[in-house]
């Protein structure tokens, strides 16, 4: 905790960005009667009803200090989708920063996840440029990614959508409006604070 914690409190060089890196999922939904749209003083009314067409994996990259986020979309959240989104972090969405990646400890999040989709020199290129640091067991909010999940589904996924095509388009247009916003996150939460606040989570000293 004290290690991700310290690290929000760094300033960073021109050279360094500070990415957090999170993973939802969101269930598509086809309705299976057309709703009643919405009139003067009357809501829009939905079958209770619905057919399950499929759950897509939503990775969230954020840059919480330059009021950055990308949203992947993949079908699946395995070893190899970690390191291609890591790969296009790295390559395209900022080529000439070192980046400093806080994620939690899941088994897929690891650099091994590189060397097991590409070749060794590209999977050791592609970890020279990150210094990672993961949030402890159960401390899922110290990721700063995860704020954005919870805004992303309140404003754009809190509702029935009926695939993945629509699915992409809602989140592209939700993200493309932030960004545009440059939407930043101020984490005034430090380390003196989690000593004094959260206290009897630290291990009691033998003397």
């Amino acid at each position: 905790m004290e290690d991700v914690l310290e690290v929000y409190q760094r300033h960073f060089t021109e050279d360094e960005v500070l990415v957090c890196m999170d993973e939802t999922s969101k269930q598509q939904v086809k309705e299976t009667r057309i709703p009643l749209p919405s009139g003067v003083g009357l809501p829009a009314k939905y079958d209770y009803e619905y057919e399950r067409n499929g759950v897509s994996n939503l990775f969230m990259l954020s840059a919480p200090l330059e009021g950055w986020r990308h949203i992947e979309v993949t079908d699946r959240h395995t070893k190899q989708d970690w390191a291609y989104l890591i790969k296009a972090l790295v390559d395209e969405h900022f080529p000439d920063k070192k980046i400093i990646l806080v994620m939690d400890n899941l088994n897929t999040h690891k650099l091994g996840s590189l060397y097991a989709t590409f070749e060794p020199a590209e999977a050791r290129r592609i970890a020279e440029r990150l210094e990672i640091h993961f949030t402890p067991k159960h401390g899922s909010w110290l990721n700063m990614a995860e704020i954005e999940i919870g805004i992303l589904t309140r404003q754009c996924l809190k509702r029935r959508i009926p695939d993945q095509d629509t699915l992409r388009r809602e989140i592209m247009a939700w993200e493309q409006q932030r960004n545009h916003e440059a939407v930043c996150v101020n984490w005034r939460f430090t380390t003196e604070d989690a000593r004094i606040k959260l206290k009897s989570l630290y291990p009691p000293i033998q003397k």
